[in-house]
């Protein structure tokens, strides 16, 4: 499935949802259904840089290759704060299992269209955009493989 497809299920969902309450609890939800990652996985290197609550990404090549011949990338994460956890599903569900190329081209228009950044406090729409800037850094490091 295309990330721009997986965007629109999510747009879709949250516009079952009248308030931002019941999106929070939304959000809650997903994170309580992550699955966690391995302790080991929950090392420093994983971390993410300029998140309020530890977020940690752990990211590795797919074995299956894309209709263009690259490598998918899957990404594994987790978080100490639940509505952390609940953000950084979101983004595993529109990025696992995408290309490189695909994940540097998102445009995101979800994350707008949801209103997630504009209803989260400053410090967590920084990690938000901290979690994007992570994710396109391993497409990029593995593109240029």
């Amino acid at each position: 499935m295309s990330i721009n497809e997986i965007e629109q299920q999510i747009i879709d969902e949250f516009a079952l949802f009248d308030n931002w309450l019941d999106k929070y609890e939304y959000i809650i939800d997903l994170g309580k259904n992550l699955e966690p990652i391995a302790e080991e996985e929950k090392k420093e290197e994983n971390l993410i840089k300029g998140c309020q609550s530890r977020v940690w990404l752990v990211c590795k090549k797919g074995i299956e290759e894309g209709e263009s011949g690259e490598n998918r990338l899957r990404f594994t994460a987790d978080s100490d704060a639940i509505i952390t956890k609940g953000i950084i599903s979101l983004l595993i569900r529109v990025f696992d299992n995408q290309t490189p190329k695909d994940i540097l081209n998102a445009d995101l228009n979800f994350i707008e269209t949801i209103g997630l950044k504009s209803n989260l406090s400053p410090t967590r729409a920084n990690g938000l955009v901290s979690m994007i800037a992570r994710i396109r850094q391993y497409a990029k490091e593995h593109l240029e493989e």
